[in-house]
């Protein structure tokens, strides 16, 4: 598994992006919304990923193209990092408390992108962000990156604490379900044969 490098430009957002999934969970981190700057760190930090990410987007609209378009090159990077997922593990799940909150996140490195999520949030902006585009962020993630994704809030009230639960433990189940499985050393863990 090697280190991915990606660029993406469109008339919203510039973005540059390095990321390596089996890293010491560093984190550089500038998109010009400060919260998800903080989402994205923790969920570098949590994941054990070394994530650098670069975003100039038109935040004078709002945050939302900057949002989901990291989220689309995020999702192609670890598309790539895990090439075809020979040797790992494919599942991962984890229960996360976050304060009060208590999400839910499990993983399939399936190669059908999909999310389902369950978030509900009372406020619509946590700091400088619209809390709606958290849900963008987990669909292009999903559909990018060829994974399946859940996320379920169990029980909370507060929305960052939410939202911060939500990132991390997704950052947790995803590094569970990339990790090597030493019952499937070289094996693609399919009886299809394939995950892509």
């Amino acid at each position: 598994m090697k280190t991915v490098k990606l660029s993406r430009e469109t008339r919203e957002t510039r973005i540059a992006l390095e990321l390596s999934i089996y890293g010491k969970g560093k984190g550089n981190i500038s998109t010009g919304v400060g919260f998800f700057d903080h989402m994205l760190q923790l969920f570098a930090a949590h994941g054990g990923f070394d994530l650098l990410l670069t975003c100039a987007g038109d935040t004078y609209v709002d945050g939302h193209h900057t949002v989901e378009d990291c989220g689309i090159l995020l999702g192609r990077a670890f598309r790539e990092a895990m090439e075809d997922k020979r040797g790992l593990t494919r599942y991962g799940s984890l229960a996360l408390p976050m304060d009060e909150a208590l999400v839910l996140a499990a993983v399939d490195l399936s190669g059908r992108g999909g999310y389902y999520g369950d978030l509900p949030l009372t406020c619509q902006r946590a700091g400088d962000f619209d809390t709606e585009s958290a849900e963008e962020l987990f669909l292009a993630f999903a559909r990018e990156a060829g994974i399946t994704l859940h996320i379920r809030l169990l029980t909370g009230k507060n929305t960052h604490h939410i939202l911060e639960g939500a990132f991390k433990a997704a950052a947790r189940a995803l590094s569970a379900a990339l990790s090597p499985d030493p019952c499937a050393a070289g094996r693609i863990p399919s009886t299809k044969g394939t995950l892509l």
